[in-house]
């Protein structure tokens, strides 16, 4: 018999559970469904993906298999294909954003859908309050799920997988390949590696400084599942098992839990997506100004470390996540945008847009969320700048006009009455206006809410 193993968010061979799942039945089918939902990704996303699966086949190819693509609604290739093969069963890993939740419903109610958890170490049910109830605070969830923590052990790639011959399979689009990011599960276990062999150890000191390479920028990989949120705790789980100053592990390993934290919020709210966790703050007036949200964009506000971020995010689809931070909160409490604005145009930019924590990112910004900063804290950018990029070499990779300028006068040009051809010769909002019309905002808000 043939079981068919649905790879969704797990482009991976290693410790894959649905993969695993479907191997015993002894002939595994690989099938990748080009839903038309796809259509709503960014074009950025596309291309990482289709290269990912382009990589996949070839590793599938190794192993006495091939990828099977097909392209329409999963329900009715899925029909097809389980008569076609004759399959016993269908395979895949359990994805818990809403749109998949209810598409895997639909396809049980028809069809021998097994979904295996993957995507997450502990499952959205597995880490809840004593009453029940999911956690809404990131520290208490964190403590719980560290104590749910067993010693991980990863599922081996197989050797084989010994797949029917002669299934029709359409071809992949074409793709474009990004130079910093290249796609598939061998670049992300090369980048897991490098990250705990050299900067882990200094992860907790240097994960804040935009002008350093002290991240892991495994983000887009974990995204599409070419590399696990479990294989990434294993890591840990060894790098402190060798190491004798694990403090970098241990703050990276926080990281992964607020991943997994975001995940189990949509799933247990999924009306975060929409609009504020925090009902209170649903109402804000924003002032929504298009030719400022432009210049946020295009990244011409006139603030130094806001434009170096978001030409970094145009260039290469990425972002480091203090400069997330810092562009999101001059977006909601400086401009007074709406922060599902900003939200749209990362999940439109990012290779690893991913709606819990992308989602769960700007409402922590703009304090809207579960487990948020306070509405009433105001990033001060220039202040953040200074401290996390503090020789401006960030700001000089990303911002060519501003290259000429020393490091005290990069992170706020317009306070040396500096003139620089090219750049806007003042920030496009005025500081001293902000707080006072940000708390306003929010506060009618709450009012409006009794």
């Amino acid at each position: 018999m043939t079981n068919i193993w649905w790879i969704r968010r797990d482009l991976r061979l290693t410790d894959n559970a649905a993969l695993h799942s479907a191997l015993k039945a002894g002939s595994t089918l690989p099938v990748f469904i080009l839903d038309p939902a796809f259509e709503k990704l960014s074009e950025r996303r596309k291309h990482f993906l289709y290269e990912g699966l382009s990589s996949m086949d070839n590793e599938l190819r190794k192993r006495k298999s091939y990828l099977v693509i097909r392209k329409g609604n999963p329900a009715d290739v899925l029909r097809q294909l389980f008569d076609e093969v004759k399959a016993e069963a269908i395979h895949a890993e359990e994805d818990y954003t809403p749109y998949a939740r209810k598409r895997d419903a639909l396809i049980q109610k028809i069809l021998p859908l097994t979904l295996a958890q993957g995507q997450t170490v502990h499952h959205p049910h597995a880490i809840l309050k004593q009453d029940g109830r999911p956690y809404t605070v990131y520290t208490p969830y964190s403590k719980m799920w560290k104590a749910h923590l067993s010693k991980i052990k990863l599922l081996s790639a197989p050797e084989n997988l010994h797949s029917p011959k002669g299934i029709r399979s359409e071809s992949l689009p074409a793709f474009t390949s990004y130079l910093n990011f290249p796609a598939g599960e061998a670049e992300a276990l090369r980048r897991l590696d490098q990250f705990t062999d050299r900067t882990i150890a200094s992860y907790h000191d240097d994960r804040n400084r935009m002008d350093l390479d002290g991240t892991s920028a495994l983000s887009p990989y974990i995204r599409f599942g070419m590399i696990g949120l479990r294989q990434a705790v294993h890591a840990v789980q060894t790098s402190i098992s060798i190491s004798r100053n694990s403090k970098g592990a241990e703050i990276w390993l926080n990281e992964l839990i607020w991943r997994e934290f975001y995940i189990q919020i949509l799933f247990h709210f999924p009306y975060v997506a929409k609009t504020a966790f925090n009902r209170s703050l649903a109402n804000i007036p924003w002032r929504n100004q298009p030719s400022e949200f432009d210049a946020w964009k295009r990244g011409e506000t006139g603030v130094p470390v806001v434009d170096a971020a978001m030409r970094q995010l145009k260039a290469t689809g990425w972002m480091h996540n203090r400069a997330r931070m810092i562009v999101a909160s001059f977006l909601v409490k400086d401009l007074l945008i709406d922060w599902r604005w900003g939200e749209a145009w990362f999940m439109e930019n990012l290779l690893d847009g991913d709606i819990a924590p992308n989602n769960g990112g700007w409402q922590w910004t703009a304090g809207t969320g579960t487990d948020a900063a306070p509405y009433f804290r105001i990033f001060n950018p220039v202040l953040q700048s200074m401290k996390f990029d503090p020789n401006g070499e960030y700001i000089r990779k990303w911002v060519p006009e501003l290259r000429g300028l020393s490091a005290k006068q990069i992170h706020a040009p317009w306070e040396f009455d500096l003139r620089i051809a090219g750049y806007p010769a003042e920030p496009i909002v005025d500081r001293d206006l902000v707080k006072e019309r940000t708390l306003k905002a929010y506060n009618l808000s709450k009012e409006n809410a009794r």
